[in-house]
């Protein structure tokens, strides 16, 4: 199987700007992206679109949710759910069309290996790994509450002007809301992470203090 290896490999290519997923998903990732890319970029291309309706499934669709998360299930149902979960993305009528075998492949392996929920994590690093070929940077400013358009209008001005951003195509940036950070932004960009959270000043007080005891 083309991404058999994933599961038993422990190394595997950084992806930039990318935290929340964990190690595994990671390699996941990676071995899903050079299958695809190995075969040709249209592959790339419709794996690509293959993982990003099946993301939004997971979001809309509470069973296919369920399903995938849950870790109680035996063999004979995890097959049968991913028969359902395949028919689902192969859409209906004249737009229907076969799964490639690429993303059959990583859904199977993800759920034989007991790991079919760390999917999203997998499909966030593909993400990252498909824009780098694209020439795409992202950059993630996750904030406590959603900011201003003028505010990130401004960040991306700035964040145009670095080397990292000049070397790519295009520049996206997405702002993710997370209320755990108390003031200011952290920024995924590239590969560097940049903290400008209160939360963050308070830990390394926090740190400085106890040391100093």
């Amino acid at each position: 199987m083309l991404l058999a290896s994933a599961s038993r490999s422990t190394s595997f290519a950084p992806i930039a700007g990318r935290r929340a997923a964990s190690a595994i998903a990671l390699k996941y990732s990676n071995a899903v992206y050079n299958a695809a890319l190995a075969k040709s970029p249209q592959t790339l291309t419709k794996v690509h679109t293959e993982l990003a309706g099946f993301t939004a499934t997971l979001k809309q669709n509470k069973d296919v949710n369920s399903f995938v998360h849950n870790p109680t299930l035996s063999a004979r149902d995890r097959e049968t759910g991913l028969l359902s979960v395949f028919k689902a993305l192969e859409g209906a009528g004249a737009k229907k069309e076969p799964v490639s075998d690429i993303t059959k492949n990583l859904l199977t392996v993800l759920s034989e290996n007991g790991r079919l929920a760390e999917i999203e994590g997998v499909v966030e690093g593909f993400n990252e790994l498909v824009s780098q070929y694209n020439g795409e940077l992202n950059v993630t400013v996750t904030s406590a509450a959603p900011l201003p358009k003028d505010i990130l209008s401004r960040l991306e001005s700035t964040l145009k002007q670095s080397q990292t951003a000049q070397k790519a195509k295009t520049l996206k940036v997405t702002n993710k809301v997370n209320p755990s950070v108390l003031g200011g932004v952290v920024v995924d960009f590239g590969d560097k992470t940049i903290d400008l959270s209160a939360q963050s000043r308070v830990t390394k007080l926090n740190a400085a203090l106890t040391q100093s005891v």
